[in-house]
């Protein structure tokens, strides 16, 4: 393809996310930067896409309730999902430094309930190598070897990172974590393209430093990292199981719901009036409810497209960062673009949770907003003849539960319960021609009154 096409296929990409309006697409700045990073991006993205040694592991070590032992143990192989409590960085932390990580979803044994929400795993820096030069990766491995549940004696625990949550680096099979290459941003072969230029391109380099900054390798993650942990050996439990985090909704919630989603759209639409994200969702609450308990569980409300949200985007695409309030493209339900929108990402723009939500007519029987919501999971650039868009997780209903399970460690869900609609939905095409596939249920989410 010509660095033509490839520079028009970006813009349908900006044009999708809701990045470039017209005005500023007629910008020379900008034309001359995307020009430059489009061939930037897309003529090295071989080099670009970063190693994923540890992707067939993440399957592999997701254990089935079939897989568990009894006896109260889990086996070797279950998946723990845990947050970071101490940051980490190999800029700045050290060898042997001693950190602390949360679970934040319930892990369920043969009896119930054997690992709680707020458990947490204790560690060290096992081993930090920075990145010395353009063509070093820098490696990070993270040791936990005790497990601390309230009230009870500490667990001794041996295990392995097997997934980092929407970073842009990859988890080898050993669990260390394994920076990637200045070769692999976009924003280095844009500086060695302008440095080609010479001194003709002065106005746009100095608007590139000033705008994008310069490529940086370290591996960073900060507190409130999402990663996926399992074990290496057995995990011997002690005392009994724990009460279920989430409640189950009253009768009267039930009913308002399902009278709600027998006329309700199963899916949002384009502009255009093309099916976009089926409906997962349905969370009971009003708009500042809505939006603390997101925010409690470290997502961030997209920002409206505006002159600084574009350039925070050109910056976080060049320098493969993360924008955790980048603007979404609208979709509609009701005849309306979405009430609110939320995403989550950690260090690259390329994958990010995120959700839309509208506010329905309906109430519950005690006068409560009831809410629908789509939400999928971005991972990547899809790129394809006449496409140039996000690529999506196929399996909605892992980022139904992920959404569901962020934000029941808030504290503030009173309950959840997955309920079956009319007709429901099984699988599917996104309208750039993804698939996607589900068990065509919504998660009710209701929220706990303010002050309760």
């Amino acid at each position: 393809m010509t660095r033509g096409r490839w520079k028009a296929a970006m813009f349908r990409y900006l044009d999708g996310i809701c990045l470039v309006p017209d005005q500023h697409r007629r910008s020379w700045l900008i034309r001359s930067l995307a020009g430059l990073l489009v061939v930037a991006v897309f003529l090295f993205a071989p080099k670009w896409t970063p190693a994923l040694e540890s992707s067939e592991a993440f399957g592999s070590n997701t254990v089935t309730s079939a897989g568990q032992s009894a006896g109260g143990a889990l086996p070797a192989g279950t998946k723990i999902y845990i947050r970071l409590v101490s940051p980490v960085s190999t800029r700045t932390s050290h060898l042997h430094q001693a950190i602390t990580a949360r679970v934040v979803r319930e892990v369920a044994g043969p009896q119930g309930i054997c690992i709680p929400l707020g458990a947490q795993l204790q560690g060290q820096v096992a081993t930090l190598i920075p990145s010395s030069n353009p063509s070093d990766r820098a490696r990070l491995r993270l040791s936990f070897s005790q497990m601390q549940i309230a009230g009870r004696p500490a667990l001794t625990v041996k295990g392995h990172l097997v997934e980092v949550e929407n970073a842009r680096e990859s988890v080898l099979n050993d669990g260390a974590v394994q920076g990637v290459l200045a070769s692999e941003l976009p924003l280095s072969h844009l500086e060695d393209a302008l440095g080609k230029l010479g001194s003709g391109a002065g106005d746009v380099v100095k608007a590139k430093e000033k705008a994008l900054g310069k490529s940086d390798t370290s591996i960073d993650f900060p507190a409130g990292t999402d990663m996926s942990w399992v074990l290496d050996q057995p995990l011997a439990l002690n005392g009994p199981p724990f009460p279920d985090a989430a409640g189950q909704i009253s009768n009267g919630l039930n009913s308002a719901v399902s009278q709600l989603l027998e006329n309700a759209p199963q899916r949002a639409s384009g502009k255009d009036d093309k099916p976009g994200d089926p409906l997962n969702l349905v969370v009971i609450g009003n708009i500042d409810q809505i939006r603390g308990v997101f925010q409690a569980a470290g997502w961030s409300e997209a920002e409206k497209k505006t002159g600084k949200s574009i350039w925070d985007t050109v910056r976080a695409v060049a320098g493969d960062q993360g924008y955790g309030q980048g603007p979404v493209s609208d979709l509609y339900l009701y005849g309306r673009p979405q009430d609110l929108a939320v995403e989550k990402m950690l260090d690259t723009f390329m994958k990010r949770h995120h959700l839309r939500l509208w506010r329905s007519t309906a109430t519950t029987p005690d006068g409560r907003e009831i809410w629908l919501g789509a939400s999928t999971h971005d991972t990547g650039l899809d790129v394809r003849p006449g496409v140039v868009s996000h690529a999506i997780d196929p399996d909605l209903d892992a980022e139904r539960s992920k959404v569901g399970a962020d934000l029941l460690v808030t504290g503030q869900v009173a309950a959840e319960q997955l309920v079956t609609r009319p007709n429901p939905l099984s699988q599917g095409l996104t309208a750039t021609g993804g698939t996607w596939k589900t068990d065509g249920r919504l998660l009710v989410i209701d929220l706990k009154r303010s002050g309760s």
